[in-house]
């Protein structure tokens, strides 16, 4: 039989060290979440699923940030919406975010982009996400070729296109 002060040493053992590992992962997730940040910056997330970022030469307050936006892109496709990715991030699991961010999606969004990404970069943007925790609305669902939309879209109809073009961009 155990000696009880032997159980009760390690148990004590345990539970100070415990902390000290529960904060170096949560040190080690704010520092990927960081990295998320980062790639969220220079890779333009913001460009279209941020409200008002673009035409605010990149000043949106961190709070408004990938909550998606009204303004649809409308071409050969119909119309697509940025989506709120914070309410994306906050019902899947980073299994499911993985999938989904390497699967095709609706123009203009470069999801080949996303594709070629690492899976530690695509988790940190889940974690930066997360972190930053659900926000806004979701965005307008996207509307078929040749139907009318309500909202405000950019057109991006290609106009004077030759009729063919080579592989070396040629007519």
């Amino acid at each position: 039989m155990q000696h009880p002060r032997r159980g009760l040493a390690a148990f004590l053992v345990s539970a100070l060290c415990a902390p000290a590992a529960w904060s170096a992962g949560t040190a080690q997730d704010a520092k990927l979440a960081e990295h998320g940040r980062y790639l969220v910056q220079v890779s333009g997330c913001n460009d279209c699923h941020t409200p008002g970022y673009l035409q605010n030469d990149g000043k949106a307050p961190a709070a408004q940030w990938l909550t998606g936006s009204a303004v649809g892109f409308q071409g050969p496709w119909g119309t697509s919406y940025p989506s709120n990715l914070r309410l994306l991030a906050d019902r899947l699991s980073e299994a499911q975010w993985l999938a989904r961010v390497r699967q095709p999606m609706r123009p203009p969004m470069p999801w080949f982009n996303l594709k070629a990404m690492s899976e530690r970069d695509l988790l940190a943007i889940y974690r930066y996400l997360r972190a930053a925790g659900p926000a806004g609305a979701p965005a307008p669902a996207a509307a078929a070729p040749g139907v009318q939309v309500a909202t405000p879209y950019f057109d991006f109809t290609p106009k004077n296109l030759p009729s063919q073009v080579s592989s070396a961009g040629k007519p």
